[in-house]
């Protein structure tokens, strides 16, 4: 445990280093490229780019610092963190550079308002939550090699089917080039892909939602294209995998991981997506019906139109095919033909009229997925009529700490 002085000080330095999070996140990056440019194999240059990585880490060292004392508090930001690391492969050794790293940031960025005393107490901290990521890491890594069908590192799969599922979004089913057993997996968990791609400089590492229940003989990943729009640049890894990978082709996986899953107890589910948001929801409403849970489920989706709908046609069978299955979609953008076809429920934006027209009580449990605005907003409502934060579960496709607690 910590001393009292150390605790003291990170806590009444903590709302300094908030106002200055987006600098030292900054910085922390540029200097720990310079010291392990390696490390640019592992991070995401896109969010790089966009100020994503930099963002979330200035958060994180914020509240680190404020909850020092109370770690359970953040429990699903060091939960959620620690499977992405197992998913890339972080290893012990890698934990001090980044310390290094950071308390520099932290000096170069506050002057000589981080005196001596400050940096020591910060460095301890940072062993103290380091050593906790650690030993939840290890269990994790443990875990994934032991189990059935599991394995350390990355492994070889190739495409053994491409599907395009909208104009957007396309099905790609993995099977292992070994030939063995590959694990399994909770509806709502991730494959995390290591793509060398032909011109890059470094490896491309991502996350991708398994799209399909678990127990098949192998992994369905749907990916949306992420094309070139306002200060977003196109996705690297998704337009390499929409225009060049093919059947047969291989790419490297390590095994499932996300702390975003299905728990299905007694009560309604209700799983609402936005967008590419919809890849996890769908693994969660396969399992569902494939379970033959009792649940009652409501599938409530948005997107632009027919023209980026992806599984419209899957879910609307399974909800002619399960009594307990209803579904709703929102489109914010109907083209023509939409309009003609009524073939959605609503024009516009989900809010909390909607939610309240289209389920008859608010105790559920509610799983989200899709852009920040989009998940904020759902939130939001939720809030308004006082569903239960125990209730309320979430995956976001970028680093990101904890929505809806401004």
């Amino acid at each position: 445990m910590l001393d009292e002085k150390t605790i003291n000080i990170v806590q009444s330095t903590a709302p300094v280093l908030k106002e200055h999070s987006k600098e030292i996140g900054k910085r922390f990056y540029k200097l720990l490229f310079e010291k392990a440019p390696d490390l640019l194999n592992i991070f995401n240059q896109t969010n790089q780019k966009r100020g994503l990585q930099q963002e979330a880490l200035g958060y994180a060292v914020y509240a680190a610092g404020e909850y020092i004392t109370n770690l359970d508090t953040l429990k699903p930001v060091i939960e959620r963190i620690s499977q992405k690391h197992r998913a890339i492969g972080i290893k012990p050794e890698q934990y001090p550079v980044v310390g290094e790293t950071l308390l520099q940031a932290v000096k170069d960025v506050l002057g000589d308002t981080a005196t001596d005393e400050i940096i020591e107490a910060w460095g301890k901290a940072y062993g103290y939550i380091s050593d906790a990521f650690i030993n939840l890491e290890k269990k994790l890594y443990e875990e994934t090699e032991q189990q059935p069908g599991g394995w350390e590192g990355y492994r070889a799969f190739y495409v053994d089917k491409k599907v395009k599922e909208s104009e957007e979004v396309t099905s790609f089913y993995f099977k292992p080039k070994d030939g063995k057993a590959i694990a399994s997996y909770k509806a709502g968990q991730y494959l995390t892909v290591k793509a060398e791609i032909p011109g890059e400089k470094y490896t491309h590492i991502r996350h991708y939602s398994l799209s399909e229940a678990p127990g098949k003989d192998y992994y369905r990943i749907s990916v949306k294209r992420e094309d070139e729009h306002g200060d977003s640049p196109d996705g690297i890894v998704s337009n390499y995998l929409h225009h060049h990978i093919q059947s047969s082709d291989a790419l490297q996986f390590s095994a499932p991981a996300g702390d975003f899953v299905l728990n299905n107890d007694h009560l309604p589910i209700v799983l609402i997506s936005g967008g590419i948001g919809i890849t996890p929801l769908l693994s969660m409403l396969n399992t569902i019906v494939e379970e033959k849970a009792p649940n009652q489920v409501t599938f409530i989706h948005a997107t632009r139109n027919s023209k980026t709908h992806a599984f419209k046609e899957h879910v609307k069978q399974l909800e002619n095919d399960y009594k307990n299955v209803k579904s709703f979609i929102c489109y914010d953008s109907p083209t023509e033909e939409d309009k003609k076809a009524k073939n959605y429920d609503k024009e516009g934006y989900i809010d909390l009229d909607s939610l309240q027209s289209i389920l008859t009580k608010k105790e559920a449990n509610f799983y989200l997925c899709g852009s920040i605005p989009f998940m904020e907003a759902i939130i939001k409502a939720l809030n308004e009529w006082e569903v239960a934060k125990e209730h309320i579960h979430y995956e976001v496709f970028r680093p990101v700490a904890i929505l809806g607690e401004e």
